[in-house]
């Protein structure tokens, strides 16, 4: 059933737990995405980046559509969110294809220009009925606020949520995105002080790189929104490999993707019991 993104965060964030984000390149993306939280009995958001619109010739309505036709009718809640959006014609189009939320990232931008282009974004989307996410950027460098290394300053994060109005707030507090090897390590003093800083819920990206012991302790810490993209994809790409390998004559895709998507499914229903995990009683 297709639920509104920020219904299902406010959720989770009120049982001290976190709701599992992923990203859709793919219809099997989405398919084994929903399979995985189905398996799991456990809500889920699907996320269309940006890039991925760019995959598929910069359109969003198809890609959309059949998100938004996997969402509803899923056995579990599931919400679609458009993910690290820059381009502001990509925004306008998010709630007529059925995105409940967006992710404005304008996280490149000095921290002045980044305050003015998200509160803007926040103002349009708002109109629009859609909750948003932004993270805050320049704190690394160039690379954003997830570039090797950065850190988000708790008093700086208070200011950024009070300026911009945002709902949600992704943070960098030691990973980072297309990691392939869960080897981060995350700073857990303070995720709690973000937690205590800002009053909005806050987000993990980047979250493939991190171990299943340090996911847990960030949704004990504060952590509401846990994304992660690049473990179904290397789910995604072994399997595929591997029966490629196996069987070098195959051509018919049915029978690479099947196993590839199932691959996918196992994946998220394994990270959503890993965030179900930890939760911790009121």
């Amino acid at each position: 059933m297709l639920a509104p993104t920020g219904d299902l965060v406010a959720a989770a964030r009120k049982e001290r737990g976190a709701v599992g984000a992923f990203n859709v390149i793919t219809i099997e993306h989405a398919e084994a995405i929903v399979a995985g939280a189905e398996a799991a009995g456990l809500p889920v958001i699907l996320q269309v980046s940006e890039n991925a619109v760019r995959f598929h010739h910069g359109r969003l309505a198809p890609i959309a559509a059949a998100a938004r036709s996997i969402a509803e009718a899923a056995e579990v809640a599931v919400a679609l969110h458009l993910d690290h959006v820059e381009d502001d014609e990509l925004l306008a189009q998010a709630a007529a294809n059925g995105f409940g939320s967006v992710m404005y990232d304008a996280s490149r931008l000095p921290y002045a220009e980044n305050v003015a282009a998200t509160a803007g974004a926040v103002r349009r989307c708002r109109a629009a009925g859609l909750w948003v996410e932004s993270e805050l950027g320049e704190i690394g460098g160039k690379g954003g606020a997830h570039a090797r290394g950065a850190r988000t300053d708790p008093d700086e994060a208070r200011a950024y949520v009070a300026a911009t109005g945002v709902d949600a707030l992704a943070v960098a507090v030691g990973s980072s995105h297309a990691m392939t090897t869960r080897s981060a390590k995350l700073d857990h003093d303070l995720i709690a002080r973000l937690a205590a800083a800002v009053p909005v819920p806050l987000v993990l990206h980047g979250s493939s790189g991190v171990p299943d012991e340090e996911l847990s302790a960030a949704v004990r810490g504060g952590m509401a929104k846990i994304n992660i993209g690049t473990a179904l994809n290397t789910a995604f790409t072994g399997t595929v490999r591997d029966a490629l390998g196996d069987q070098p004559d195959l051509v018919d895709p049915r029978r690479y993707l099947a196993s590839a998507r199932t691959a996918m499914a196992t994946t998220v229903e394994a990270a959503l019991r890993v965030l179900q995990s930890g939760v911790i009683p009121a």
